[in-house]
């Protein structure tokens, strides 16, 4: 992965450019995402969720834990952080799309939910240096303006030690199978997608941002790259996404 390189949404002629179509982007669909993640995995983004909480359960149960859930979007990896966490952990979420902070915010109050949610851009966090014990992204890493600043906020929010969980679609490794969903994502996802959200551009943006974004070995180069140490990663539902993990140097 090239230092510097982000996102490369179609049009876009620089990182301020990319930036702003992602949050447009997403701001046209905030209504429709649940429905569509669930309905075009055929439910199996909870599968995937589910495995992060787990991974990093350990960490959420320590007394006075911090965590954030970057790119939470609509909100559905942190409310399961919070249902895992324990009594004194702060869990709380950033978005730039005030859109799905909105969406957020209302699943949130439904269930009483005891998070903190912040507007802000993930490439300068309004967060103290060393500040957190967990960051967790999921399947907002790709859509970063670039992916190496992302990653050097990150760690420099982070505290020594602490972890850093990325849960994003990936390439499956397994010639046939990429096939079979490189045909679903290029075709059926873009048209089931536009239809029901109205905003056919941004279904087709999405797969197109799969399919541009680094193999899970890239990414892991890339977070050691950052300075991230004992980063490791596993291949979910046949290699359609990856969760990297790695600590903070």
């Amino acid at each position: 992965m090239t230092p510097g390189r982000g996102t490369t949404p179609q049009g876009a002629a620089t990182e301020e450019q990319a930036a702003a179509y992602v949050r447009g982007m997403f701001g046209r669909v905030a209504r429709r995402y649940d429905l569509l993640n669930h309905l075009l995995s055929f439910q199996t983004d909870r599968y995937w969720r589910a495995v992060t909480v787990r991974r990093v359960q350990h960490i959420l149960q320590r007394p006075g834990t911090r965590v954030l859930d970057l790119c939470c979007g609509t909100g559905d990896l942190l409310l399961a952080l919070e249902r895992r966490a324990s009594p004194t952990t702060h869990v709380y979420g950033s978005d730039f799309c005030h859109p799905m902070l909105v969406q957020a915010y209302a699943k949130s109050a439904r269930r009483a939910a005891h998070v903190h949610l912040v507007e802000g851009d993930a490439l300068s966090l309004p967060l103290a240096p060393r500040s957190l014990d967990l960051v967790t992204v999921a399947f907002g890493f790709r859509n970063f303006a670039n992916y190496r600043r992302g990653l050097q906020e990150i760690q420099r929010a982070l505290k020594p030690g602490g972890t850093l969980a990325i849960l994003e679609f990936s390439t499956p490794p397994n010639p046939i199978f990429r096939g079979l969903y490189s045909f679903y994502s290029r075709t059926i996802l873009p048209a089931a997608g536009g239809l029901i959200s109205g905003s056919k551009d941004a279904y087709t943006y999405l797969p197109e941002s799969v399919r541009k974004f680094p193999l899970a070995e890239g990414l892991a180069a890339e977070m050691e790259g950052a300075g991230f140490t004992r980063v490791k990663f596993e291949r979910l539902t046949f290699g359609i996404v990856a969760l990297h993990t790695g600590l903070a140097g």
